[in-house]
């Protein structure tokens, strides 16, 4: 299996594939779809085999780590690899966020239910519609909020679980163009959390350029990463959590930065019903009666900037 290591808060897979969890803007879930937000530092990541203190006993295993999130707290993933290719499936609650099927230990070619990197450098929530992902949000267990309730009707799992693939010996792979990434400016509750379904992000899925035959079938190497809220995170660690970040309308309103990437040649890996149509934190709100103050947020041309392909 591949060694899984935690350097300068990002997970780094055989040395090479750096994952980073972040901090960004909640969108609003508005049936509006919001350029990509900004990040605003990445999440302490802590390996409970370093820190066991309060750790619970399930999670003391090999390549568990923890994060923490406030509530109704958003992030993206950042994934950066060069060459050879990695493919990289992400899961939130066991379930796949690119296809939405309970994650097995193979590869689903047919839906794609992982990403390859380096061509996919960054994730910012589960595949719901062309060109369209909704947010991954913190929630607690156990109210329905979940990714994992809308797709199985349990909440048994939480988190985020990341499985990596190499390429087959053989395999003879074309080396895609990569798009630049971000800039750095980019991008009393139940205590563990379960990643909701927020507001849309437009954002594509790319296809795996090179075929679910050119990864190895076995898989090479799997973190898994629970979320939780600040007050545990502080009586595990002894650390403080980060602060709230600020949120969409405040930041816009100073005329900082939203992105867009140019990537009109990439195609994108269709949404599943499972995925397009699993209920939202606002649907969960408005079946519990919650009313949340979700302010529009309109974004001027001029804030946003675009990101060209490096080739």
């Amino acid at each position: 299996m591949m060694r899984v290591d935690v350097q300068h808060d990002r997970l780094v897979i055989e040395g090479r594939l750096h994952i980073s969890f972040q901090r960004t803007l909640r969108i609003p879930d508005d049936g509006r779809s919001y350029r990509l937000p900004p990040g605003l530092g990445v999440f302490p990541i802590v390996a409970p085999s370093d820190n066991a203190r309060g750790m619970p006993e399930p999670w003391r295993g090999e390549n568990s780590f923890v994060i923490p999130m406030y509530q109704r707290e958003a992030l993206w993933i950042g994934f950066d690899n060069d060459w050879p290719p990695l493919a990289v499936r992400v899961a939130v609650g066991n379930i796949s966020a690119v296809s939405g099927g309970v994650v097995g230990d193979q590869l689903s070619a047919d839906p794609q239910d992982y990403v390859v990197c380096p061509q996919q450098m960054w994730l910012d929530g589960i595949n719901a519609g062309p060109g369209i992902v909704r947010q991954f949000v913190a929630m607690p267990l156990g109210e329905g909020y979940s990714v994992e309730s809308a797709i199985t009707g349990r909440e048994e799992h939480g988190g985020i679980q990341i499985g990596v693939w190499r390429p087959k010996p053989e395999s003879v792979l074309e080396r895609p163009s990569r798009p630049a990434g971000p800039p750095s400016s980019r991008r009393p509750v139940a205590p563990r959390m379960g990643i909701g379904a927020g507001g849309q992000i437009t954002q594509k899925i790319y296809p795996d350029p090179h075929g679910v035959d050119a990864w190895e079938r076995q898989i090479a190497g799997m973190a898994t990463v629970h979320i939780v809220n600040s007050e545990m995170f502080r009586q595990m660690t002894g650390d403080e959590p980060p602060p709230t970040p600020i949120d969409a309308s405040t930041y816009t309103a100073h005329g900082l930065p939203w992105f867009e990437l140019y990537e009109e040649h990439q195609a994108d890996v269709a949404a599943p019903e499972a995925l397009s149509g699993a209920k939202t934190i606002a649907d969960r709100d408005r079946e519990l009666g919650r009313i949340q103050d979700q302010a529009r947020v309109d974004v001027s041309e001029s804030q946003v900037k675009k990101l060209s392909p490096r080739r």
